[in-house]
């Protein structure tokens, strides 16, 4: 993007505004750079309570698209609704800023210290309501805190357009600074504040960066004539007294402006969360990159803004249009690439910050050519702002619920492409720019349109591919089977190996014989319980777990529950695993599994088995912590068993050995119960010859090697007892020993998250 030739540096630019503020030239200069102070600071305890707000409402209402897209657009909508009021208090010609901004603070605060208690009771008591009421209860969850921090910047817009009369200058300097912090927020979230202090001491902190935005409030309100009148003759010289845009086209263009950018903030998100495996550190820093990008598009929307030439309306053209190209280039980059991980992560969030960059300056140039610079600036600002609220949350639905349960990556890919040409045509079409210009921008948009929808999905074949094995993709096939849908992408390779996410899933397989998954593991269920009759299993994956289960000729009924229901679609189409889907014994639901456990307390079950993902992915705490622990036991029957993957972490491991009196490590799996484990190896082999799966014997007890898997087991958790071997890195191993050499470790709650934002530090 071109900068203005006539741009000058922020400082300077305060101090030419300065001048004629009605203040004298030092005060208001000290003045005004303590409000960006302020209003940067009062961004990061915004972002903090966005983060902590949403894990703790995806606890109580599950981890799924849907609860993500409640959870954002109830956010966006309060700050919609607050920019209103705000825009209401900007019309009183005497009202006091900066002890304003100290109340908000304050009281934002206030609500912070009690919030996540509020949340926990409430969230219980809206268990299993339908999805329209769960979203009205989200959005009266966070209605009071969101309406007052989105009720400051038309307040402040109001107040500085009446000092220094330009509303584009004022807007864009403001979401600058508001947006930098909140960005700022992002990084200190994953690097400091979610590591080493957990969810409730990053809420202190937020509260506490709150009161101290209200005190730097009221001291600099004391110490400055925070009342002085403002300049009619700067308001007449700089402002827009008479909007270039008609209000209405700037309203349209705010919504459609904000619905093609948040849907871009989702794009990026699902794009960044695949390529990492779902990486809960990357996906806060993809956040930060993004709001940079906005602020620094909205900073540079400030300088356009003063250029009294008018060129800044072609230079924001020429920006959308910029950014549109890059849309159109970021996933054939991707797939044809061959990078390493650092450096595809370094060109993707290259890529998200320009294409943001463009974007956020949209917002401020549309007030600046839509809003005089009256004593009605605040208000209808607050109007354009609530416009682009409402078209981020429209964006956000249709993208999140529609586009990505319809469409793949690619395809959503080229709607909005699309929907960004279309964009930057209609501000075109309104914006007074030379016919010439005009022409060339239409021109351009039309071939870009041409090769969105033609081109853009053959440069992107591999994507998926290139995202996943970075620069080990040219050494792959192409993926055999790939569902997608709103609530992630599946893929799997030539081989049968299964990929939820971006990380691996499983291996399609059920063969005893010729075990490439692991897939003794739940055929070894009988072991420790002699009679599973009712078995609960979270997650299926490829449905080779579940399939041995099912066909365990103990087992009388298996409930699955399952929160992506592409894992149903995937499983159909395998010859071995299909069976399971028209099983009488087998009930599937799709829905988070805390969630239904809290939906089904009366429910009990003689074993409970969990193939858990890694325990260092985005949200696999929720199936890990103590908390979940203490739901899980509330569900099992007095001798019922826990059995669920710790993916090898030792902390896993001794949270489970310390919440239940009774288990083992088996393999990578830990098996825990309030009653002693069975270890019946008898029973177990007698089990193993009567397994059927599809008419199919699994195991011949006649067979030598057969046999000799059972006997390894045994032999192993012989050896265990008498404590002999490496236990550590045998197969069986008993919970004294992992006590005893898991010494210090601090188990994994929900307020820690285990190890979520600790692996990307290299901590466990």
């Amino acid at each position: 993007m071109e900068l203005s030739n006539e741009a000058v540096p922020a400082g300077q630019e305060v101090e030419n505004a300065a001048g004629s503020s009605g203040l004298p030239g030092d005060k208001a200069l000290l003045w005004r750079r303590a409000l960006c102070v302020l209003f940067f600071f009062s961004g990061f305890p915004a972002l903090i309570y966005q983060l902590v707000w949403q894990r703790s409402l995806f606890r109580i209402f599950g981890v799924n698209i849907e609860s993500v897209t409640i959870v954002v657009t109830a956010f966006m909508l309060g700050l919609g609704l607050g920019s209103l009021a705000g825009g209401m208090l900007s019309r009183r010609r005497g009202l006091p800023l900066l002890p304003l901004l100290a109340a908000i603070e304050l009281l934002t605060g206030a609500f912070g210290l009690v919030s996540l208690g509020i949340f926990d009771r409430v969230g219980t008591l809206a268990l299993g309501l339908p999805l329209g009421v769960t979203a009205a209860v989200t959005l009266m969850l966070v209605l009071v805190p969101t309406l007052l921090m989105g009720a400051t910047l038309p307040v402040l817009v109001g107040h500085l357009t009446r000092r220094f009369g330009n509303v584009g200058s004022s807007v864009g300097l403001l979401y600058y600074v508001n947006t930098l912090g909140a960005s700022a927020a992002c990084i200190v979230c994953a690097v400091l504040l979610f590591p080493f202090l957990g969810m409730q001491a990053s809420v202190y902190v937020a509260v506490a960066i709150n009161a101290t935005v209200a005190a730097g409030a009221l001291l600099a309100h004391w110490r400055m004539d925070a009342h002085a009148e403002a300049d009619p003759v700067r308001a007449q010289r700089t402002g827009t007294n008479a909007p270039t845009l008609r209000f209405a086209v700037v309203l349209a263009l705010a919504s459609a402006g904000g619905a093609v950018s948040l849907s871009y903030e989702i794009f990026f998100f699902r794009t960044v969360s695949y390529a990492s495996g779902g990486n809960a550190s990357v996906f806060a820093i993809t956040l930060g990159v993004f709001l940079a990008g906005i602020a620094s598009g909205s900073r540079l929307a400030g300088e356009w803004c003063r250029d009294a030439a008018g060129h800044g309306m072609r230079r924001l053209a020429g920006a959308l249009l910029v950014a549109n190209v890059s849309g159109l280039l970021f996933l054939p980059i991707v797939a044809h690439g061959d990078m390493s991980v650092k450096m595809m992560l370094g060109i993707v969030l290259a890529l998200v910050f320009f294409i943001a960059c463009s974007w956020g300056a949209l917002l401020p140039c549309l007030a600046h050519w839509g809003v005089a610079a009256d004593h009605q600036a605040g208000m209808h600002t607050a109007q354009i702002y609530l416009a682009n609220i409402l078209g981020s949350a429209t964006g956000s639905i249709l993208t999140g619920f529609v586009l990505m349960d319809h469409l793949s990556l690619v395809g959503t890919a080229v709607v909005l492409v699309c929907a960004g040409l279309a964009c930057s045509l209609a501000l075109d079409a309104w914006l007074p720019i030379p016919a010439r210009s005009r022409r060339w921008h239409l021109a351009t948009t039309c071939v870009l349109a041409a090769l969105a929808v033609a081109g853009l999905p053959a440069l992107s074949q591999g994507a998926l591919e290139a995202l996943l094995w970075k620069d080990s993709a040219g050494t792959k096939k192409p993926f055999a089977h790939v569902v997608e849908n709103r609530s992630g992408i599946i893929t799997v390779d030539s081989d049968g190996v299964v990929y939820g996410g971006g990380m691996y899933d499983g291996r399609f397989n059920v063969e005893l014989q010729h075990d490439t998954n692991g897939i003794i593991r739940p055929y070894a269920l009988n072991l420790f319980r002699s009679h599973p009759r009712d078995v609960l299993m979270i997650g299926l994956s490829s449905g080779s777990w579940a399939q041995v289960i099912a066909n365990n000729p103990e087992v009388r009924s298996l409930t699955i529950v399952e929160i992506n229901p592409g894992y149903m679609k995937l499983v159909a189409r395998m010859p071995d695993e299909a069976s399971l889907l028209s099983n009488p014994k087998v009930r599937i639901f799709a829905d988070d599994g805390r969630r239904w456990l809290r939906m089904h307390r009366d429910q009990r079950f003689d074993a409970i088995v969990s193939n858990t993902t890694f325990h260092f992915r985005a949200n696999a705490s929720n199936l890990l912590s103590t908390e979940f622990l203490n739901l899980i036991d509330d569900h099992l029957k007095p001798d019922g068993v826990f059995y669920f993957n710790t993916t090898d972490s030792a902390r896993v491991q001794r949270e489970a050995c310390q919440a239940f009196p009774y288990g083992a490590r088996f393999m990578n799996h830990i098996v825990v119960s309030r009653a002693p484990l069975s270890w019946d190896f008898e029973h177990w082999r007698r089990t193993l010859a009567a397994y059927r799966i599809d008419g199919r014997q699994m195991l011949d007890p006649s067979s030598g090697q057969d046999r000799a898997i059972a006997d390894s087991i045994q032999n192993e958790w012989s050896a265990a007892q008498h404590g002999d071997g490496p236990s550590e890195k045998g197969m069986v191993e008993a919970c004294q020993a992992i006590l005893a050499r898991t010494p210090g470790l601090v188990p994994i709650t929900d307020d820690n998250m285990g190890s979520e934002w600790r692996v990307l530090l290299g901590l466990s």
